[in-house]
């Protein structure tokens, strides 16, 4: 009785219809498939019903836009506080850049200790400035009590006035109450007077922080700063529980307006400084998306044709399925969506490297079969199965190092990682089901039979 890969052309006469149905099944919702994914990729061109444009998302260096380096001050943080505290500074940059309208922000966290910093991505920007203003413009509000040598402290300040020699010291404190623990802040106007003042309402964490302060400093001030500048230090007359606090002072309505619109927005957590920006201009990133295209058409053009030339009827093969794989991995990178940069672009461009190797080990197998004499089923059968071990581990060893580039790479490193990723895992796809079966569709053909199309 024959195998399944016996060289022996009758014993495959029996079982040929059905891989050979099961190969036409499978290419027939691959087209169709990839009909789909030309129409949502293209809708310009290829319009079908209910099949939405949706547009590709692209990154900083593709669409232009802002690219800024904040330092996070985290002296007066516990250690034990700082990554809270920095992951509530990002929470909160994050909500300030999405009212300015930014589609797709990338906003990420690096350093240890106190040297920590905020790296902000906006893509799309059209005035630079504005948008750094708004974010540089964040108050940071916090709340501080007397130092324990205040009295020493008030009476060397009041030398200092008096005699005009030294410096004046601050007898305030930084405590743990900060904007972070802001749930809303409002306007209220005194009913006597009709001046505007700020009401503050903190969440649980920070009510139970303000009875706390309250309660330690009763019969004394207990100052309110905002972005370093003394607002007011009211004298605690008790403890107060509730979480809720006034700030008032000489303020125009217009001034109250803009502080409860920016607290509600976001108080930070911790001050920042802006240590650098790069503007990427929309015509550079256009240029680059343009060039990032052409090298990656130039380079698919090139290697269907290396296919063609070397394996003919497999190579051919190979570039309708590499049409394939382009279409579905850029519907995944609209569906998902991916954000592409020009790293991105390159880990897309890579994994199309990686779909052409597997190839060529499943058509360097296939001709060893042919040149050992077996028929073109056989040989498509064994081909596949001594080349699906070294195709699995090439890949697998690939996917591994992808994944270390994702968890410690930066958003560049990060976007490469992810596309070879997809680009691999789509490659595998494309070799094993849609190169093999169109491979079968060739068996008992005529131009099976013509030897110098396959060897």
């Amino acid at each position: 009785m024959c195998g399944v890969y016996s060289p022996a052309f009758e014993c495959y006469n029996n079982e040929v219809m059905t891989p050979k149905r099961k190969a036409l099944l499978i290419l027939f919702v691959s087209f169709v498939l990839g009909g789909l994914a030309a129409s949502f990729i293209f809708p310009q061109y290829v319009q079908i019903p209910r099949v939405p444009d949706v547009p590709f998302q692209l990154g900083l260096d593709l669409r232009g836009g802002l690219h800024l380096v904040y330092e996070a001050d985290l002296k007066e943080i516990p250690s034990p506080d700082r990554d809270n505290a920095m992951q509530g500074l990002r929470d909160v940059i994050e909500r300030r850049v999405n009212f300015f309208g930014v589609t797709e922000p990338s906003i990420q966290l690096q350093g240890e200790g106190e040297n920590r910093r905020l790296i902000v991505e906006l893509a799309g920007i059209k005035d630079p400035g504005q948008a750094i203003q708004l974010i540089g413009q964040t108050p940071y509000l916090e709340f501080a009590e007397y130092k324990e040598n205040y009295e020493e402290i008030l009476a060397q300040n009041q030398q200092v006035l008096d005699t005009g020699e030294g410096e004046i010291e601050n007898p305030f404190q930084s405590t743990p109450l900060t904007g972070r623990f802001l749930s809303r802040a409002d306007i209220g106007l005194d009913q006597v007077t009709q001046e505007p003042f700020i009401t503050l309402q903190f969440n649980e964490e920070g009510s139970s922080l303000f009875e706390q302060l309250t309660e330690k400093n009763v019969g004394l001030p207990l100052a309110i700063f905002l972005d370093g500048a003394l607002l007011q230090a009211p004298i605690v007359q008790g403890v107060i529980s509730g979480g809720r606090a006034q700030i008032t002072g000489q303020f125009t309505i217009e001034e109250v307006q803009k502080v409860v619109r920016e607290l509600n927005a976001g108080a930070l957590p911790v001050p920042i400084t802006l240590l650098s920006q790069q503007s990427v201009g929309a015509t550079l990133g256009a240029q680059s998306l343009q060039q990032s295209l052409t090298a990656g058409l130039l380079g698919f053009l090139l290697v269907a044709a290396f296919m063609v030339l070397v394996y003919r009827i497999p190579g051919i093969v190979a570039g309708i399925a590499l049409v394939l794989y382009a279409l579905f991995l850029l519907s995944l990178f609209k569906l998902i969506p991916i954000t592409l940069t020009l790293a991105g672009i390159a880990g897309a461009i890579l994994s199309l490297g990686m779909a052409v190797d597997a190839n060529i080990l499943i058509f360097a197998r296939f001709r060893e079969e042919l040149q050992e004499g077996k028929n073109l089923g056989a040989a498509f059968q064994e081909g596949f199965r001594r080349a699906w071990p070294s195709i699995r581990d090439g890949n697998i060893t690939t996917l591994m190092v992808a994944l270390i580039l994702f968890w410690f790479g930066s958003s560049f490193v990060k976007g490469f990682a992810v596309t070879l990723s997809l680009g691999i895992l789509v490659s595998l796809f494309s070799a094993i089901f849609i190169t093999k079966n169109m491979l079968w569709m060739f068996w008992d053909t005529k131009i099976a039979k013509i030897t110098w199309l396959w060897k």
